[in-house]
């Protein structure tokens, strides 16, 4: 006969489903109050924070495990274990404590009270029309990132809305390594966010064996940054040939000099980071250095004397701003009236205002991911015209020598170490 009077184990802990405010109020690990919610995404939500102790702040991205299966769960793992070994670089948002509950994964980072680089640029205007300010903040970028592929780190989503801005603008931070990878070759075909896939990167129907390089793709995604830096905008929705602004660039680089305030020697910089062949694309180090070396970015609109009405071809190339400092020196060089003109094919205007991108992926990723928007070219599209690399039977021999071995790394190349055990951390306590 079994005892009758022993006492009832405590049941076990069971997963609750929370909206995001439900959790405003929490402490955490009797330290850490959650106060308001900062954004929210489909598989975690970001909070503003403060320790009730010293009342420092801080941003906690609570990761839902709740209806995750194993391999969803390994890439949140992998993000959080990525960021934090690229967290060791004064320009990556550092991340400050892992805690764990039955439900949830809560990453607690700095806190960057002055938002994103894109709403810094879009609505701030910080840094268009400031070369020394964006030459600063890009310097910054390339460190990051450099230092994240020195240690085995590929980000794969590098945008404004993945950098946090500090210090009244003066200093940039990169996060959300959600889509980032340690795989030097990936075949995660689509990955990212549209406007900044290179064109390697963008195969609706890759061949069997095929990849591509992901630190080249990364440097593509830095190019377009660049771009929204200096200019407020982005030079092409996708870099594909169904893209008719890409397909002008393609024929005559100096077009985005007739559509955005570029200096010469920016639009010669920018030739080598949008290279086709990411074999032939430029390093990190050295665009570090073409960016010291480079007088001027942009080049200021000049303010005209009165002319009379513009031809059909000048207002094809007007262009629309939408930041305060371009509205002033638009202001003075606009003319009174517009000819009506229709274009003959969708010429952007400088080109595309930069909207808020989604991200997503092709392929792993897309099990964690907080979006699914990939992008793809159609092959289908190439013309005679033009050497499509991203088909793999069209790229360089070198890269298709390099490709033939999938698996390797170059060498140096480090392994980044594991974060201790998830269930080791210390405990949620929730008041």
């Amino acid at each position: 006969m079994y005892p009758t009077d022993l006492p009832t184990p405590p049941m076990s802990p069971v997963p609750r489903c929370y909206a995001p405010e439900d959790r405003l109020g929490f402490i955490l690990a009797g330290w850490l109050e959650l106060e308001s919610v900062l954004g929210v995404g489909a598989y975690g939500v970001v909070y503003t924070a403060v320790d009730i102790h010293t009342r420092s702040r801080y941003a906690v991205k609570a990761l839902n495990k709740s209806g995750l299966d194993s391999r969803q769960l390994s890439y949140q793992q992998r993000e959080i274990r990525l960021h934090h070994q690229a967290s060791a670089h004064p320009n990556v948002v550092s991340l400050v404590r892992i805690m764990d509950s039955v439900d949830c994964t809560y990453v607690v980072m700095e806190y960057c009270p002055e938002g994103d680089l894109f709403s810094n640029i879009t609505e701030k205007g910080h840094f268009v029309g400031n070369d020394l300010l964006a030459k600063q903040i890009f310097v910054q970028l390339l460190d990051a990132v450099q230092f994240c592929h020195s240690v085995g780190i590929y980000h794969r989503d590098l945008k404004p809305e993945n950098v946090l801005v500090t210090d009244q603008g003066a200093t940039v931070k990169l996060a959300d390594f959600g889509l980032a990878t340690e795989d030097y070759y990936t075949s995660d075909f689509g990955c990212g966010s549209t406007f900044y896939m290179s064109p390697e990167c963008q195969q609706s129907h890759p061949r069997p064996m095929s990849c591509y390089v992901s630190p080249a793709n990364d440097v593509w995604s830095l190019g377009v940054m660049l771009v929204n830096l200096t200019c407020g905008r982005n030079p092409w929705k996708r870099a594909s040939l169904e893209d008719s602004t890409y397909r002008a660039y393609l024929k005559d680089p100096f077009f985005l000099k007739s559509i955005l305030p570029l200096s010469t020697d920016m639009v010669h910089i920018l030739g080598r980071v949008f290279e086709r062949d990411p074999v032939q694309r430029i390093t990190i180090p050295e665009l570090r250095q073409l960016i010291l070396d480079c007088p001027r970015l942009t080049e200021s609109v000049p303010t005209p004397e009165p002319t009379p009405l513009p031809s059909p071809a000048a207002a094809l190339h007007g262009v629309e701003p939408i930041f305060p400092v371009w509205d002033r020196l638009q202001a003075l060089a606009a003319p009174a009236q517009q000819v009506p003109y229709t274009m003959p094919f969708d010429l952007v205007h400088p080109q595309f205002p930069m909207h808020a991108q989604p991200s997503g992926s092709s392929s792993d990723s897309s099990y964690y991911s907080d979006f699914s928007d990939s992008a793809h070219s159609d092959a289908s599209a190439l013309t005679a015209d033009y050497s499509d690399y991203s088909d793999y039977g069209c790229m360089s021999p070198d890269f298709v020598e390099q490709m033939s071995y999938p698996n390797c790394k170059p060498a140096g190349t480090q392994q980044p170490p594991l974060i201790g055990s998830f269930s080791s951390m210390a405990p949620i306590q929730v008041r």
